[in-house]
């Protein structure tokens, strides 16, 4: 990873690559090194769709070496959702592969001033790119069957759908899995809208010939990368609870705090909850011949996806995620498997993210374009997404936007994006993060529901407003250093619980590069990225004000707690500063 690929889609004549040292971003990677590129480099009132927006490609530190749990890969650009700063991670093979083949990060930069649709191919001896017009408005699954025809399975591949195409913010970028699947997305932001307003359909990553990144000092590292999956397979929600039923354990966990946002979050408790949970997920799919435990890519040792067949023993889509579940589920009343299930696989098939889409459905409910519980209904208004049509397009760009088309009062987003499976009432520390975060509402940037909820790192009342803040400060920054490494965010539970666990990823990353790496290092890391993202929002206009939830989550009180979100607007405001 000692290079960089730019890729001008712009360029007079077609596409021009050129590479460079990794120079000024050396020894960074995923978040880090989408951060900072975008931070340095586009200009921060530019239009996310337009010519000087760019899109990088990361895989992070430690991927593609033998360590455990490396294959996160990293997209940034301005959002087009949000129009912050956004960096959105996926697993699949993408990150491994292509940290294989030797590219620290693949900028795509420009745009083509014709309708023509590309493809780039990216192997040992190069990157090249041509214009393929078969492939258009194709989505991701047939997509990559016809990609496979011509390029093979021992390959990765990186490609939009035709929610991409259409330029749609809620448009995802998809990997493939293990067996080639488009089921692994960067969804959040739009970055799916991005590349296709680069026109690039997909990107081929083949490392024939290429061999596992080395580290610096060999046994070190191996040594510590077997304490850490150790620590990994010893702790109970990384060794137990996710690999028996997926991400989906949390159905029940949540229910029964009363942090499930029911019908457009107006209850937190839902009556469907049991039909819908890890523990019925996972026996349906044990059943039906599919598998409860499966890594999205090699390396993997949690292996908390799987597959998910229908009733005649036939691939679906692989295990749906807790907010996929919720978002098709319980925000819109509806609780069946299989019909979350099939929206689950359109959500890939086109290229959406299933929050977006799962919430925007349930605002679209709440407007009166359907009942909530009615399955079909929900089914519908995702084919219009997937046929491209006027109602499809309102929908396909998020619950923000269809709740001002429609007249929604209250809309759970954060800066445009929508809220995930977490109610921030009865959850204060999750609000937290929600309204500031850099990123639009996100879950991931700061997941108290571990310290609130599943007491992984401490105990921090949900209720109370006490100490929610420096839980969220301290969860963003460690967040943001995980994610440039490539690693899982689910590490977490274990080296927040277990020191010894955490040492280990320490000793992977110093021996990995032949440093002595330290907590504080990490620390530091993560706050280099969070300030560089901050400074980007900053100058893009974005202000304190908007570092806050929709006003009805400070109105109106949700059952069975009866609470609003009440963190101070003045604590908030002091979250970065250190």
């Amino acid at each position: 990873m000692d290079r960089i690929a730019r890729i001008d889609m712009g360029a007079a004549g077609g596409p021009k690559v050129t590479f460079e040292e990794v120079g000024e971003y050396a020894g960074l990677g995923g978040r880090a090194l989408t951060s900072l590129v975008i931070a340095t480099e586009v200009h921060p009132l530019c239009h996310p769709l337009g010519a000087e927006n760019k899109l990088i490609f990361a895989p992070g530190m430690l991927s593609g070496t033998t360590g455990s749990m490396t294959g996160r890969l990293s997209v940034g650009c301005k959002s087009p959702l949000t129009g912050t700063i956004k960096e959105s991670n996926a697993g699949g093979q993408a990150a491994q592969v292509l940290a294989r083949i030797g590219y620290a990060a693949v900028i795509l930069e420009g745009k083509p001033a014709g309708d023509d649709l590309y493809k780039i191919i990216i192997n040992k001896d190069g990157i090249t790119v041509e214009v393929d017009n078969s492939l258009q408005l194709m989505d991701n699954y047939p997509l990559v069957e016809k990609l496979r025809k011509e390029y093979g399975d021992k390959v990765a591949y990186i490609t939009i759908g035709s929610a991409g195409e259409r330029q749609l913010l809620a448009a995802s970028i998809a990997c493939t899995d293990p067996e080639l699947r488009p089921t692994r997305h960067c969804g959040r932001g739009g970055v799916g809208a991005v590349m296709g307003a680069k026109r690039v359909k997909a990107i081929i990553l083949d490392d024939a010939g290429m061999k596992m990144r080395p580290a610096k000092e060999p046994e070190k590292f191996r040594d510590a990368n077997r304490k850490f999956v150790e620590g990994l397979r010893k702790h109970p929600v990384t060794g137990e609870g996710l690999p028996a039923y997926g991400t989906n354990v949390l159905t029940n966990v949540l229910n029964e705090a009363g942090g499930y946002p029911t019908r457009n979050f107006k209850g937190g408790v839902f009556e469907g909850s049991a039909k819908l949970s890890g523990e019925a997920q996972a026996e349906l799919e044990v059943k039906r011949g599919g598998t409860a435990t499966h890594g999205c890519h090699r390396g993997c040792v949690i292996q908390c996806s799987g597959i998910f067949n229908d009733k005649d023993g036939n691939y679906v889509t692989k295990q749906p995620e807790y907010e996929t579940v919720w978002s098709h589920g319980g925000h819109c009343g509806i609780d069946d498997l299989d019909t979350v299930a099939k929206l689950d696989y359109m959500d890939d098939n086109f290229g959406l993210d299933t929050i977006e889409m799962g919430v925007t459905i349930g605002v679209a409910m709440d407007a009166g374009l359907a009942e909530f519980g009615d399955r079909e209904a929900a089914i519908r208004l995702m084919e219009e997404v997937g046929k491209g049509t006027p109602l499809g397009r309102v929908l396909g760009c998020g619950a923000e936007i269809t709740g001002k088309v429609f007249g929604v009062e209250k809309v759970p987003v954060v800066k445009g994006q929508a809220l995930p499976a977490y109610d921030p009432r009865p959850i204060q520390g999750i609000g937290v993060t929600y309204a500031t975060t850099t990123q639009g509402a996100d879950h991931t940037a700061g997941y108290a529901i571990a310290t609130n909820i599943l007491k992984v790192g401490g105990d921090v009342d949900p209720l109370k407003t006490e100490g929610q803040v420096e839980l969220s400060r301290n969860l963003q920054i460690a967040t943001a250093a995980i994610d440039s490494t490539g690693m899982c965010l689910f590490i977490a539970f274990a080296i927040m619980d277990q020191p010894e666990t955490f040492q280990a990823l320490l000793d992977m990353l110093g021996a990995f590069y032949g440093i002595t790496m330290t907590g504080d290092d990490v620390v530091a890391l993560g706050k280099k990225v969070l300030s560089a993202e901050r400074d980007f929002n900053k100058r893009a206009g974005f202000t304190k004000e908007h570092d806050r939830l929709p006003r009805f989550f400070y109105t109106d009180p949700i059952a069975p707690h009866n609470q609003t979100f009440s963190v101070p607007d003045e604590e908030l405001d002091q979250l970065f500063n250190w």
